[in-house]
């Protein structure tokens, strides 16, 4: 950055071009404060040369051109054709040419101002919250130290910035494993990094993660000790207490509850402040409440149309919260009553379980009259492996015939009868959580299933959507559209390994994009791709490749 005097080249560019090209850009590209330019940013938004999304994007302000910066295509750009301006699209910096750095124009920060507080505003933050938060703006002070060290830290594909181990405070893997998986979650680490949570509580679960995202990324290499975490997790969720083994998928949903009601609180906490308080959607939780399993499923309301609750829009529900669509088709006039549960993780039976026997339509047998048909699968045995996560969802999501012991009254025909259930997915979140249910407590027994299951890197929801009903009658374009964004990438596989009396939780999880870690508590090793798909997976974690922002 030049100085608080801009250069000579944006005011001679300022003269012959007006100050529109900075707006468009700055609304449509950088803040994108309404849904249709988050669209257009990320359906547009690639590299001319190298198609990519990332290497610092920038946009050339004279043209519409896209080049990512690290590999110096919107250098070339700029050199072929003497465009010597282009702004970054993650910071919304203007970059000149002919200077060979960023430079400052106090016009153009303030349209980069203007924006800020429109996308502050689109995601409900207060005036007196944003009053808190100014746009930062150089001092004559900071500017000199700027020009002074121009160098800037870079942070190499190769980085192990992120990586660190935890340290066990007595049976706590099942705790130091989920943190890892929380700590990898992208859009996780840039909300806690950003600062963006405010609080006033003395013990808040939400500013106790933010420290622990901010030690994970400060560069230090030695183990932490989250026993301020766990202290706050045994003040809120008493049934994880004490020093004996417990269940990392329970710790995930406790997680996962206490940090939504936290993050509520305190929103209701600002707004009430503003006489602006916020009615949260989703009710006060148990710590299992939001894992969805198809015995949670079975009850039968035909009264019951839409949603059972609306997520609030804390940073939980925006990245983990699902839609879960149960169809309910009367067996004597096709009626269909409709059911949306939101869910944050899904639970899946696994062969051999005693209380749920593994069985699956065989490929010839068709769908109930008014159901979509599902992928066929074999019967399976417990001779018959490996099995595949696909394999359990296409069982998952199956129709099954409900009998004559669960009859329904149909708001269509008026009468009881027998009906077809059928679960698909209406929504999907950003982070798609599967856990494999390995643990099985019987009257009679207490037992783990180690069946193997494999699970793909790249995994693509889309035969699992409520919308593959009506694939043929909607547009091509639509179509692929809506199967791109149903596609995931897997970023963390949490194990369990031993028995279900004695046994310990490691977790691998990915860095930057072919790079994977095993965490075993305070020990961090370098793993392969192998050494992940061949694990014995209790809890999978998937991220959306394409973020829709409808």
């Amino acid at each position: 950055m030049t100085g608080i005097q801009c250069c000579p080249h944006i005011v001679s560019f300022k003269e012959a071009h007006g100050l529109e090209p900075f707006k468009i850009t700055q609304k449509w590209l950088v803040h994108c404060s309404t849904p249709e330019a988050r669209q257009v940013r990320a359906r547009s938004c690639t590299c001319k040369v190298c198609n990519s999304y990332s290497g610092r994007l920038h946009t050339c302000l004279h043209c519409i051109y896209f080049g990512c910066y690290e590999r110096h295509h919107i250098h070339q750009h700029a050199q072929d054709t003497n465009h010597y301006l282009a702004m970054d699209l993650s910071y919304g910096q203007t970059y000149c040419f002919h200077c060979q750095d960023y430079i400052y124009d106090k016009q153009v920060e303030q349209i980069a101002q203007h924006e800020w507080r429109k996308v502050c505003k689109f995601n409900g933050w207060s005036e007196t919250l944003l009053s808190t938060l100014p746009y930062w703006e150089p001092t004559g002070v900071e500017l000199e130290s700027l020009r002074l060290n121009p160098k800037r830290r870079k942070i190499a594909a190769d980085s192990y910035v992120g990586l660190r181990g935890l340290v066990n405070l007595g049976n706590t893997c099942f705790m130091n494993c989920i943190l890892q998986a929380f700590v990898h979650t992208p859009m996780l680490r840039d909300y806690f990094l950003a600062e963006r949570h405010e609080c006033e509580k003395d013990q808040c679960l939400v500013c106790e993660m933010t420290t622990l995202f901010q030690k994970f990324y400060a560069g230090e290499r030695t183990a932490y000790v989250p026993f301020r975490l766990l202290h706050l997790v045994w003040t809120n969720a008493r049934h994880l207490a004490g020093y004996e083994q417990q269940d990392a998928h329970e710790f995930l949903i406790a997680a996962l509850d206490l940090l939504h009601q936290h993050l509520s609180a305190s929103s209701d906490m600002v707004n009430n402040n503003n006489n602006n308080k916020i009615i949260t959607g989703r009710p006060s939780t148990s710590s299992t409440e939001n894992s969805i399993s198809r015995e949670d499923v079975n009850g039968v309301d035909d009264d019951s149309n839409g949603s059972s609750g609306n997520p609030c829009g804390c940073i939980i529900d925006q990245i983990f919260t699902g839609g879960w669509q149960s169809d309910v088709t009367c067996q004597r006039c096709s009626g269909v009553s409709t059911t949306i549960d939101p869910f944050w993780d899904i639970s899946l039976d696994l062969p051999g379980s005693m209380s749920s026997p593994w069985h699956c339509m065989s490929p010839t047998q068709t769908a109930a009259p008014g159901l979509a048909p599902t992928i066929g699968t074999v019967n399976v045995t417990s001779e018959q492996r490996p099995m595949s996560l696909k394999d359990c969802l296409n069982r998952f999501t199956r129709p099954e015939h409900l009998g004559s012991a669960a009859k329904i009254k149909c708001s269509r025909c008026h009468s009881y009868q027998e009906s077809t259930k059928q679960l698909t997915l209406n929504k999907l979140p950003i982070v798609l959580c599967f856990h494999l249910k390995r643990f099985e407590h019987t009257n009679k027994s207490r037992r783990k299933i180690a069946t193997y299951i494999s699970f793909p890197m790249d995994l693509d929801m889309s035969p699992f959507m409520a919308s593959r009903r009506s694939v043929n009658t909607r547009d091509e374009n639509t179509v692929d559209d809506a199967l791109k964004e149903n596609k995931y990438s897997l970023f963390a596989v949490v194990n369990h390994l031993g028995s279900l009396q004695s046994g310990h939780y490691s977790v691998f999880v990915r860095q930057h994009r072919d790079q994977w870690f095993q965490c075993n508590d305070a020990t961090i090793l370098k793993a392969t791709i192998p050494d992940v798909m061949q694990s014995e997976a209790y809890l999978l974690f998937y991220h959306k490749q394409y973020i829709d922002y409808d």
